[in-house]
């Protein structure tokens, strides 16, 4: 099974990778519905937040049955295989991988044992004291097995580990217990043969959601994944919640307090634009973005064209605010992905046209004002500006929904390393002559904010400003690739994925961020 080529990024030069995605989690309890074939259309629905490998687990009552592999929803599955997950209870998952490899060890659902059954659990997020876990882990089940002893290198893996359980307490009781212990970003959708549970952390930081279905329940990561399947929204599951439903219904029970930091960049990228989070809906704000990213970077010019599609509704709340037409100036080739095949010398040469093509009889003589949602390493930004100059560009102006990313996630999204964001080491006008923009301008931090309507105190900005909401432990207990490295973190899988080729690596960039002896006089104190 190939894997997926990348459709539904955003990624416009062949090998330059933008903000990877998180993951997608799906889970439905209905009897009578083919909850196979709902997964499948809810996974679909948020295939735009991993597109690496994709899976599904059912249960009917009695016994949990998976299927999984590398690739695209529309890869994995055929009719064949949805129609042999049979049952009335359903996971999904559709991953980007934010720790460990992408190989078919890790992807989801991960399948373990509990002291009555089994549980398969997709997760969406990343945990930042994995190690620490996996000691726990360890602790509490000497002989340790599952898929971490088969090779699976991720937190989901560990998090499926501790709920194992004993006799004497359910799967609900022990997830209660376990939830506790997990920091970081986790949003988990999980069943037995007979229950479907849901977590979210307690600071929100993903989204997910509720929705009813006329014969059962529906959890989605956005709630895109709920309209595509016929469920109405219900509510969020809230922050430090686990949702049960089984054939008693729906009870909830809180295993932490609330203490709200939902990701900003859901707003400004991640998210599809029609969802809604917490009561904001995504488009309305990508908007309003661009409307305050007007007023606060106005130009003379003649016409606003977005970079396709991620700087859309950006840009068109900027000829709004400013009054100056929007127009479509580049044409996106969506058949383009993530080639398999090498380009040639003369092709690589032409680089981002592999993706976009300018409409040079709407470009020609004008002045124009690019709007995209941000900037990583800038060599997007570069071609663009390069190619709607070659087109006749009088002048190019480079607007940005969103202030410079100058730090890493460690919370599920995969950026750029520290060292190759533009941003981390220029100012706003050295970054505007290495674009080769006539003039650059980024939305203020107050901007984006203000646009999500959200208090500030409720969003992480991390990316942005360098604060975590939540603690992180020091450098060697961080990073992508953290139970692959030999020693890293001792475990029975101690050097398993090394044999799949992929690269520990030392995970350096993150000593800047965490360790006063790497210290960056930019860090806000």
């Amino acid at each position: 099974m190939s894997r997926g080529d990348g459709l539904l990024n955003h990624d416009l030069l062949p090998g330059e990778k933008g903000p990877q995605d998180a993951c997608g989690v799906f889970g439905v309890w209905a009897p009578g519905e083919e909850v196979a074939k709902l997964s499948y259309f809810g996974l679909y629905a948020l295939q735009h937040r991993g597109q690496e490998s994709a899976g599904i687990a059912t249960s009917d009552g009695s016994k949990i049955l998976i299927y999984k592999d590398m690739g695209l929803v529309s890869q994995v599955f055929n009719e064949n295989a949805l129609n042999s997950l049979s049952g009335h209870i359903a996971v999904g998952h559709c991953r980007y991988s934010t720790t460990g490899a992408s190989t078919w060890q890790n992807a989801q659902p991960t399948l373990g044992s509990t002291a009555s059954g089994t549980v398969a659990l997709g997760h969406n997020g990343n945990l930042t004291n994995t190690a620490e876990l996996m000691q726990l882990a360890h602790d509490r089940y000497p002989a340790l097995d599952g898929e971490l002893s088969r090779g699976n290198t991720t937190d989901t893996a560990v998090i499926t580990a501790l709920l194992t359980g004993d006799l004497d307490h359910t799967l609900e009781a022990t997830a209660l217990d376990v939830l506790p212990h997990l920091r970081g970003a986790f949003c988990l959708v999980f069943m037995d043969e007979h229950t479907l549970y849901a977590a979210r952390d307690p600071q929100g930081v993903r989204p997910l959601v509720l929705g009813r279905l006329e014969r059962g329940w529906v959890v989605a990561s956005e709630t895109a994944a709920l309209d595509i399947v016929g469920a109405s929204f219900v509510r969020e599951v809230e922050p430090g919640e686990l949702i049960a439903i089984d054939e008693n219904g729906l009870r909830s029970q809180r295993f932490a307090e609330e203490r709200r930091a939902g990701c900003v960049f859901e707003y400004v990228y991640l998210a599809r634009p029609d969802t809604t989070i917490a009561g904001r809906g995504v488009h309305e704000a990508r908007v309003e973005m661009g409307r305050r990213l007007a007023r606060e970077h106005a130009v003379e010019a003649d016409l606003v064209i977005p970079t396709p599609e991620s700087g859309t509704p950006a840009a068109i709340g900027y000829a709004q605010a400013s009054g100056i037409p929007f127009g479509q100036g580049l044409v996106k080739n969506s058949y383009v992905g993530r080639t398999f095949i090498q380009p040639s010398q003369t092709i690589r040469q032409r680089g981002i046209k592999l993706k976009l093509n300018p409409l040079k009889e709407v470009i020609k003589g004008k002045r124009l004002i690019v709007v995209d949602d941000s900037i990583v390493r800038g060599n997007t930004q570069r071609a663009l500006v390069s190619m709607l100059r070659e087109a006749g560009a009088a002048e190019v102006h480079v607007r940005i929904s969103s202030p410079p990313i100058t730090w890493p996630c460690f919370y599920g999204i995969d950026f750029a390393t520290r060292a190759e964001l533009i941003a981390t080491g220029l100012g706003v006008d050295e970054v505007r002559q290495s674009i080769g923009a006539d003039s650059l301008g980024y939305l203020s931090e107050d901007g984006m904010i203000a646009a999500t309507e959200q208090p500030r105190e409720r969003l992480c900005t991390a990316c942005f400003t360098g604060i975590y909401p939540i603690d992180l432990p020091d450098a060697h207990h961080l990073g992508k690739n953290l139970l692959e490295r030999p020693g890293g973190v001792e475990s029975p899988a101690e050097g398993v994925a090394a044999a799949d080729g992929c690269d520990p690596g030392p995970d350096a960039e993150y000593e800047s961020v965490l360790n006063p002896a790497f210290g960056d006089p930019g860090r806000p104190e």
